[in-house]
C-alpha cells in the first residue's frame, strides 16, 4: 500500500494541507469542527506521521541514547525497563548501547549515538576516571544524566542511590544481630559505586571491630569473584561477609555451602541492589534495595529540565546531584547469631 500523506488527509477532510499540519502537530488553534474532520480523516486513512521528516523540520529526533557498562549485570535490565517506561511517557524513544565494561568501547558508543543525533544521553559510566573525558565532551553537546555511578564533580547531572546510607543499614543490622567480625568483598577499580560502598564499609565497620576495615578483598562485580573470594577469607572465619553487590553475594553463598559453612548460623552474608536472584538464593539474601522506579523517574525529570547544551565557551547551568534513599531487605542469609536479635527486621 502507498503511504498516506498529509495531502491525502487534506483531500478527505476538505481543507488545506497547512490546516491538516496544524491540527496534527497542535502548533496553532483550529476550529473544533475542522479539527474533528481532520482527525477522523487521518484515522480512517490510517495516516502515520513521517518521523524522519518531522525530525528534520524540528531538529529533534525524539530519542535518548542509553549507554550501559554490561547488560548481563541483572541490576541493569530492571533499570532499563523503568527508564523506557518513563521516557516513553514523555514521548521519547530509547536507543540502547552496551560497552562491555570497556571505557574505549564506551567512548565509541557515545560517539555513535551522537552521530545519530540523539536529543539526550543517559549513561552508567564504566569508570569514574577513565570515562570522564568522553562523558564531559558529550555533556557539552546534549543534555546528559549519569545514573547509578558518577564521573567526579561538575561533569554532568547525576542520580544514584546513597551508597553510604545503604552500607550503614547493613552494618547496623549486623551489629544488632550480634555479628562482630565482618569482612568485605568488593570490586576493584574506580567505578564510583564500588569505591563508595568500600569506603562506607571501611568507615563504619570499625565500630564492630577495629580490625574489620582491613578485612577486605577486591575483585569485580561477578558471581565468580564471590566464589573465589570466599577461598581467601574463610580461613579467618569471619562471622559476616558483606558483599558490594548481589552477584558477589550469590557466589559467596554458593561457595560457603560447598565448604560446609552454616549460613546464617555460622556466618551471615549480605548483598547490595536486590536483583531478582537475591530472593531466589538459598538462603534468601539480605540486601540493600535500590529504588529503581525512582531512579528512572528522577533521571527523566533531570533530562527534561536540562536545556540543550550551550555552545562552547557559553555558560552552562550548574550540575545537579541527586541521591535517593535505599532500603534494607532482611532475609534468611543474616538471621541473628546465637543470643542476638534484630530489633528492626524487614519482612
Amino acid at each position: 500500500m502507498a503511504e498516506v500523506t498529509l495531502r491525502d488527509v487534506a483531500r478527505a477532510a476538505g481543507c488545506s494541507v497547512a490546516t491538516v499540519s496544524r491540527v496534527l502537530a497542535g502548533t496553532r488553534p483550529v476550529g473544533a469542527e475542522t479539527a474533528r474532520a481532520v482527525r477522523v480523516a487521518a484515522d480512517q486513512l490510517g495516516y502515520r506521521p513521517n518521523e524522519v521528516a518531522r525530525a528534520l523540520r524540528s531538529r529533534s529526533t525524539g530519542t535518548v541514547g542509553l549507554v550501559l557498562p554490561q547488560i548481563t549485570n541483572p541490576f541493569f535490565p530492571s533499570l532499563v525497563r523503568e527508564l523506557e517506561h518513563a521516557l516513553h511517557a514523555a514521548g521519547r524513544a530509547v536507543l540502547l548501547a552496551d560497552c562491555d565494561d570497556d571505557p574505549a568501547t564506551e567512548a565509541t558508543r557515545i560517539a555513535a549515538l551522537l552521530d545519530r543525533r540523539v536529543d539526550a544521553l543517559l549513561l552508567i559510566p564504566v569508570d569514574e576516571r577513565r570515562s570522564r573525558d568522553a562523558v564531559a565532551a558529550a555533556a557539552a553537546r546534549v543534555p546528559l544524566v549519569l545514573l547509578d555511578r558518577g564521573c567526579g564533580p561538575g561533569v554532568a547531572d547525576s542520580v544514584a542511590v546513597d551508597n553510604a546510607a545503604g552500607m550503614a543499614l547493613v552494618l547496623d543490622h549486623l551489629a544488632a544481630t550480634g555479628r562482630r567480625r565482618p569482612c568485605f568483598v568488593g570490586a576493584a577499580g574506580t567505578a564510583s559505586a564500588a569505591v563508595e560502598r568500600h569506603a562506607a564499609y571501611a568507615a563504619g565497620a570499625a565500630a564492630l571491630d577495629p580490625a574489620a576495615p582491613r578485612r577486605t578483598v577486591l575483585g569485580d562485580f561477578s558471581v565468580e569473584w564471590g566464589r573465589a573470594a570466599v577461598d581467601r577469607i574463610w580461613p579467618a572465619r569471619p562471622d559476616a561477609v558483606v558483599c558490594a553487590n548481589d552477584l558477589i553475594a550469590a557466589g559467596a553463598l554458593q561457595r560457603l555451602r560447598q565448604l560446609g559453612a552454616d549460613v546464617p548460623g555460622e556466618v551471615a552474608v549480605t548483598g547490595f541492589d536486590d536483583v531478582p536472584l537475591a530472593g531466589l538464593a538459598d538462603p534468601a539474601l539480605t540486601t540493600v534495595r535500590q529504588p529503581v522506579p525512582e531512579l528512572a523517574a528522577e533521571a527523566a525529570r533531570l533530562l527534561a529540565h536540562r536545556p540543550a547544551a550551550a555552545p562552547i565557551p557559553g555558560p552552562r547551568r550548574p550540575v545537579r546531584t541527586v541521591r535517593l534513599a535505599p532500603e534494607l531487605v532482611v532475609r534468611g542469609s543474616s538471621a541473628p547469631a546465637a543470643g542476638a536479635s534484630d530489633p528492626h527486621p524487614t519482612p
